[in-house]
């Protein structure tokens, strides 16, 4: 970009964070950049079929093609966005794979705080978000950061799992795709280093990821589910939960279990829920 453009993004130096994050004994194995990716996901968990190792990270310069849940697409403009997904193969009971988007979650909110000062958040199950009494403009609602999307692949005999997330990094207002959608950039972070960025959100991830596999994927044990409820929005909440099936469940949030699933309190008593799409109806109490 021109130099006198005041937001200038640079391209990821794929070098150099392999030289920052690789080493003995380490997580990660390689760290791909590439200039383009239909969806990092889909291109990874491909690689993940062919017997690409544990810890490899591919990362895309612009997506065309990204995929979030309930099957939702995306496009990203080129290094606006830190688009990226992660290979990894744990030996954990296949009950508990569900953490890893929630992980992935937890390891972005510690990223951003680090990285930038703005206090983001999480919203069940693996929104990142600036709260509204904390964004920029005050006035506005909940600005959804990123999305994050895991999937997981038994063909080889064991779990492949692929956990990816696309992070909203110096959009401007008019590349966002919907005005809930907020960006580093609009929430006063004009000035982040994609690089640095990336590099917190592999640290705080391989932390998390050794507690918890080390813990046999107990997200109680490791301290994980712990974290993740200390940084969820959700909780407390009054809800309108939309179901796969097209009902819905309005009730207040009453906790978050061992499983990673939502606990709402409704007309018929508490229920737990897997999967929905949560709207939240009145602010927390």
């Amino acid at each position: 970009m021109a130099a006198s453009d005041p937001f200038p993004r640079p391209p990821l130096d794929a070098a150099a964070l392999n030289a920052a994050l690789i080493r003995p004994g380490g997580m990660w194995e390689r760290i791909e950049v590439v200039p383009e990716a239909g969806s990092t996901n889909t291109e990874l968990a491909a690689r993940g079929r062919e017997g690409a190792p544990h810890g490899s990270v591919l990362v895309a310069e612009h997506q065309s093609a990204g995929r979030g849940r309930m099957g939702r697409g995306f496009i990203t403009p080129p290094r606006a966005a830190l688009t990226v997904s992660l290979l990894l193969r744990p030996a954990v009971e296949p009950a508990r794979l569900g953490w890893l988007s929630a992980l992935m979650g937890v390891a972005a909110v510690g990223a951003v705080r680090r990285t930038t000062g703005i206090e983001a958040a999480l919203k069940w199950p693996n929104d990142l978000l600036v709260p509204a009494g904390l964004r920029a403009d005050p006035a506005a609602g909940d600005g959804k950061l990123a999305g994050i999307l895991a999937e997981v692949d038994f063909s080889s005999g064991e779990a492949a799992v692929v956990v990816g997330i696309g992070l909203n990094v110096s959009q401007t207002p008019d590349e966002l795709p919907v005005d809930s959608a907020a960006s580093l950039r609009g929430e006063g972070a004009a000035d982040v280093d994609r690089g640095v960025l990336l590099a917190s959100l592999l640290g705080e991830f391989e932390e998390l990821y050794t507690m918890w596999t080390a813990a046999g994927g107990d997200a109680e044990r490791s301290g994980l589910a712990a974290v993740y409820r200390d940084v969820c929005t959700t909780l407390g909440r009054r809800v309108r939960v939309h179901l796969p099936d097209d009902r819905t469940l309005e009730g207040v949030v009453t906790g978050i279990d061992a499983e990673g699933r939502l606990v709402v309190d409704g007309p018929e008593g508490e229920r737990a829920l897997s999967v929905g799409d949560v709207v939240y109806v009145r602010p927390a109490r």
